[in-house]
């Protein structure tokens, strides 16, 4: 009969475990709506940018229809959506740092316990 190199693990850090688990996935689904926004972002800036270009007139894209939109206030919609989407990718950011931090100290403590 082989001998299995099994760990036998406490409840405790099983629970650990299994919130390390999870605490990846909401990781995880963050950075998805990190690179969401970065790409919303990005579309803005440029959209910005040409706007900025433009001497003729500016059309705003509203549901597979195109109309004709007063240059500054389009300009100012979308600086407002520029900052609040920063304000969110910012947010996104802080709550990804603290999640990699509980899975880092979690990780740490598990592996004290392994050893």
């Amino acid at each position: 009969m082989p001998t299995e190199n099994k760990i036998k693990l406490d409840e405790k850090t099983q629970q650990q475990i299994q919130e390390i688990q999870i605490l990846e996935q909401n990781l995880q689904a963050l950075l998805m709506q990190k690179q969401a926004f970065q790409i919303e972002l990005n579309e803005t800036e440029s959209a910005l940018s040409e706007i900025s270009k433009s001497k003729d007139d500016v059309f705003k894209l509203i549901s597979n229809i195109m109309i004709k939109a007063d240059k500054e206030k389009l300009e100012k919609e979308l600086k407002q959506k520029k900052e609040l989407l920063a304000l969110r990718l910012n947010s996104i950011e802080k709550q990804e740092t603290q999640l990699a931090e509980q899975v880092e100290k979690l990780r740490k403590e598990i592996m004290k316990k392994i050893k």
